[in-house]
């Protein structure tokens, strides 16, 4: 079973949101159900596709600017394309749309700050509020919260698995799952 149009599920918010667990397990679910999606996760596309750029206002649109052409390439081969990336601007998300067109989902992968913070692993914030990076999103660089996202899932307040229905929901409504595959259906609770 294939996806009956593809889609790109594009997932923005600040580090440590929940972006790239929200769509390792959406792609997960897709996959079981044999439905063809791929991640674009920013952290692993930084390393190969877009690896000479910074952060930098221009750096940043064009790495978006790639990933969303990459996206719509797997869009119209009818993949369901999940992008994890920050896309902290108003003007990156308004550009993503523009070029993927028609199925464009501008999801916002929303927890407050606090909550990032306590799950950066990686400790970026704390070197961010030392200075050691600059322009990072949400303490020295600017995050333009969205104003009309699709969907919005706040990761402090539900779990992924509901996070995962609400997205196959959307889906389904959008014509990109058939109905009968079950997929657009809440899981029942165990």
């Amino acid at each position: 079973m294939s996806a009956i149009r593809g889609a790109v599920i594009w997932m923005t918010g600040l580090s440590g949101a929940g972006k790239s667990t929200l769509a390792d397990a959406l792609h997960q679910r897709l996959k079981e159900a044999g439905h063809a999606s791929i991640v674009l996760d920013g952290d692993v596309l930084r390393r190969g596709l877009t690896a000479g750029l910074g952060f930098t206002p221009e750096d940043r649109a064009e790495n978006l600017r790639r990933v969303a052409h990459v996206a719509a390439l797997f869009m119209q081969q009818g993949f369901i394309a999940i992008a994890a990336v920050i896309s902290p601007a108003h003007e990156h998300r308004r550009m993503a749309r523009e070029i993927i067109g028609d199925g464009f989902v501008e999801v916002f992968v929303n927890a407050p700050l606090t909550v990032c913070e306590g799950r950066d692993v990686k400790g970026l914030y704390a070197r961010a509020r030392r200075g050691e990076i600059p322009h990072f999103t949400g303490i020295s660089g600017p995050f333009d919260v969205p104003l009309d996202p699709d969907v919005m899932i706040e990761t402090d307040r539900v779990s992924i698995e509901e996070a995962v229905d609400r997205l196959l929901v959307h889906l389904t409504a959008m014509g990109c799952l058939p109905r009968e595959s079950g997929l657009g259906k809440p899981r029942l609770a165990k």
